[in-house]
């Protein structure tokens, strides 16, 4: 089954378009899982069990797993979400040349979809966009306020570069595999790159912590993806969900505070099927 059928089928079971942005910082892993042997798959494992109901999909970041026993964590990770049935979304935002985005590549034998950066071109991407069966999100309108900075910039022909992006996507689309990244502080932006690209599913995140628009997510985030019955698309939550418990429990309550995680994917899933 290719990514977006995955992810559909995913969602229809879950009535949930919820990204849950599996992202263990150390500094925050709450004291009782210090002892562990793997402390961010101890953390990421009681995250799953208390939130895959109601997650479409799981988007680790690549940032936080980038030492040894980081990478033990996260292969951990995919096969405990794997086991759940639920995709695993990469966010890497990869992509180099020749033999080295050839290697960055290869992480797709064994997660489902992962985030790219567009900037080098096409042959950037090729190695991920021939994955035929894996997702390949390409950032286009980030929700940082430097984004700005390069992707607000007009052409030649007066379209800003993330337009141009959205546009070149489609290109790229022959397999039916790719994605954009497109973040929710910017509505009115989500509306132009979805008029761009009718059929191509959003990640979009910023919904979170960073308080962005979720109707306009909803509305510009999703697709009617080909052969599908399901609008397809993905809104990312991380922090305000994988840390709720530090507002919500005592910091030895290891219930509550996996509790209050779970609660916190349940009224994100909930907000967002208001507008789908």
């Amino acid at each position: 089954m290719r990514f977006f059928e995955q992810l559909a089928d995913r969602i229809e079971r879950t009535d949930s378009v919820v990204s849950v942005g599996l992202d263990p910082d150390p500094d925050r892993i709450p004291s009782f899982l210090s002892d562990a042997d793997l402390p961010r798959w101890a953390f990421n494992r009681r995250i799953i069990d208390a939130t895959h109901e109601h997650a479409a999909c799981y988007k680790p970041n690549a940032a936080f797993y980038e030492d040894a026993d980081g990478w033990r964590a996260l292969r951990e990770t995919v096969a405990y979400a794997a086991g759940k049935d639920v995709p695993v979304l990469l966010d890497a935002k990869r992509a180099d040349i020749g033999n080295t985005t050839r290697q960055y590549a290869e992480v797709l034998e064994w997660v489902d979809a992962i985030t790219v950066n567009p900037y080098m071109g096409r042959d950037s991407l090729q190695p991920f966009l021939d994955r035929e069966e894996r997702g390949v999100f390409v950032l286009c309108r980030t929700s940082n306020p430097g984004g700005s900075d390069l992707q607000d910039l007009e052409l030649g022909s007066g379209e800003p570069l993330y337009e141009r992006v959205a546009a070149l996507a489609d290109v790229w689309n022959a397999n039916g595999n790719v994605g954009l990244v497109v973040g929710a502080t910017t509505p009115d932006e989500l509306a132009e790159v979805r008029a761009i690209v009718p059929e191509i599913p959003f990640l979009v995140p910023g919904v979170g912590a960073q308080g962005g628009d979720a109707e306009a997510a909803v509305d510009h985030g999703l697709a009617t993806y080909p052969e599908v019955d399901v609008d397809v698309g993905l809104v990312n939550s991380s922090r305000g969900i994988v840390f709720a418990g530090e507002e919500a429990a005592r910091p030895d309550d290891e219930t509550a505070y996996f509790g209050a995680a779970g609660d916190a994917a349940k009224r994100l899933k909930r907000r967002l099927n208001r507008y789908r």
